[in-house]
């Protein structure tokens, strides 16, 4: 029997200490513990790694803190267009959805698919219409909306029209004299993502994304791409959370399982070659949140700071933020 354990990670970017008071990282801090606590419920109450996974990133797209679900950022279009995946490991069952617009729990409709497909990924329109009949909730898009959201996506759109990674503003939200969230709004990596492993050895993996701020409309990430930002086998269950486009192009997720089954190598090393090496040398920031089957867990990043946390069953949660 392994510990069962859950970790995740709400975004890597650009830390801005200078830009927080010690009340809005109390307000991280906290949403971060309480998705921690009800996946560690699940778990202790001998849920599935699957279920652990789901209900964490679940709460995370219902926190507006976080770019996903409520709170999600805006195209260059000021539309709102979503992304998740979940993969259980025992199975090597998937499901993703992408470029939704009106799924108030993406990682729900991936969730479904999952279950209640023969396919592993719908997108936009198909995608909604396969959630609404598994009785899933629709919403307007004005769900979504933060003002905050709104603001930095008035800042990319003035600036030479560039699309801004979630957590990496701070640069901008300095001219413009707004305070910043503990890792830079404008210049943060904004994705959620779980991971677990339950009391029987098996792991699963969570992901969910509103995508990139001032993107081009139908512009997909890594997100929903399994084995790109969402990952689990047997071996080990990975989210990723950074530059999309080069974690797509490294199967950055897939890679540290894989280096664990022909390389040998420990889900720490696997991780850390992919994150410090890897990604890097084709200019790919950001972290991920992996666990194996024996529950060990590892958190790495190369941008300043991750929302990131760790929850064993049995034990005091723990959150990070900063390096």
């Amino acid at each position: 029997m392994s510990q069962a354990v859950i970790a995740i990670h709400g975004g890597a970017g650009t830390i801005t200490r200078a830009a927080m008071d010690a009340q809005r990282e109390r307000e991280y801090t906290a949403a971060l513990e309480q998705v921690l606590l009800a996946g560690q419920r699940v778990l202790a109450d001998g849920g599935s790694a699957l279920d652990a996974v789901t209900e964490a990133v679940r709460l995370l797209e219902e926190c507006p803190l976080f770019n996903a679900g409520r709170g999600a950022v805006l195209t260059h279009a000021g539309t709102y267009e979503l992304d998740a995946s979940v993969m259980d490991g025992a199975t090597l069952n998937a499901g993703a959805v992408a470029c939704v617009k009106r799924l108030r729990n993406p990682v729900l409709a991936a969730r479904a698919v999952l279950e209640h497909s023969e396919h592993v990924l719908f997108a936009a329109e198909g995608a909604e219409a396969f959630a609404q009949a598994q009785g899933l909730e629709l919403v307007a898009p004005e769900y979504f909306f933060t003002q905050a959201r709104h603001d930095q996506w008035l800042r990319a759109r003035e600036t030479a029209g560039m699309a801004l990674l979630d957590h990496d503003a701070a640069t901008l939200a300095a001219q413009a004299a707004k305070p910043a969230d503990p890792l830079d709004a404008d210049k943060k990596f904004g994705t959620v993502g779980a991971v677990a492993c339950d009391a029987r050895g098996n792991v699963a993996a969570a992901t969910s994304t509103g995508g990139v701020t001032n993107k081009q409309v139908g512009r997909v990430g890594d997100t929903p791409v399994l084995g790109a930002g969402c990952y689990a086998d047997d071996v080990a269950a990975v989210s990723c959370t950074g530059t999309g486009e080069m974690f797509i192009r490294t199967s950055a997720a897939f890679d540290v399982s894989a280096q664990m089954r022909y390389a040998g190598l420990s889900l720490e090393e696997s991780a850390r070659r992919v994150v410090m090496e890897k990604l890097p040398a084709i200019q790919g920031r950001g972290g991920l949140i992996a666990v194996d089957r024996a529950g060990n867990v590892t958190l790495p990043f190369n941008t300043e700071g991750m929302y990131r946390g760790v929850a064993r069953v049995g034990e005091p949660v723990n959150v990070w933020i900063y390096g």
